[in-house]
């Protein structure tokens, strides 16, 4: 005999993932792990260990995988909380700036974060209380990209994505690695900006040749 729930209800059918799509999902995760705070040390072992198996000389992500994966290894925790502090944590201007507003316009709270917003608002999205980072920081972004990844990888999905990182990531992620290899004193998040950015290059040409595919 059926079960009276599911007799006369139809089940939602669950999104079916990609191994791409699970590797997409989980760098964005980890991106947005390392910008929200400093790794504790479970972490900084399973980056370790997946540097060495996610490393190599194959391209510029392997390579990135392998550099930081060697810096997880030798650096101390507290090492590396130390540089997170000083590069991210700041009564006034931080080290380094975490928000795509400032590499845009040369300020916070302008008009790329209002628009932002209003697409955020169109997806059903927003900041969660107690946050204090704006929605233009790296890491809040990448929980979006995240979860777009996962909620969608249908052709429907593929375009909010697509619509969502080149408005929102691909304009200033560049500049954003660029200012962590520079940083004074940055070690491991130099290497961080590293995959970051090998890992949005190959985000940006996908999307590239899906915009080109659909004209």
């Amino acid at each position: 005999m059926k079960d009276a729930a599911t007799s006369t209800i139809a089940l939602q059918p669950q999104p079916t993932w990609s191994d791409e799509d699970r590797a997409r999902a989980e760098h964005y995760a980890l991106i947005a792990r390392l910008f929200h705070a400093a790794p504790d040390a479970a972490l900084l072992a399973a980056l370790a260990q997946a540097g060495r198996t996610l490393g190599g000389e194959g391209g510029e992500l392997p390579r990135a995988w392998a550099a930081l994966g060697a810096a997880a290894q030798a650096m101390p925790q507290q090492a590396v909380a130390d540089e997170f502090d000083a590069l991210f944590v700041s009564v006034g201007k931080p080290e380094v700036m975490c928000n795509g507003s400032w590499y845009l316009t040369g300020f916070l709270q302008e008009e790329p974060l209002a628009e932002l917003r209003d697409d955020l608002a169109a997806l059903g999205l927003g900041r969660r209380p107690g946050v204090t980072e704006t929605e233009d920081h790296i890491a809040a972004l990448a929980e979006v990209m995240r979860h777009l990844v996962l909620t969608g990888p249908d052709e429907a999905g593929l375009e909010r994505q697509r619509q969502f990182f080149s408005r929102h990531i691909a304009p200033w992620y560049a500049q954003f690695a660029g200012a962590l290899a520079a940083a004074p004193g940055a070690d491991f998040y130099a290497k961080v900006g590293d995959l970051l950015a090998a890992f949005m290059d190959i985000e940006r040409e996908a999307f590239d040749m899906l915009e080109a595919e659909a004209r």
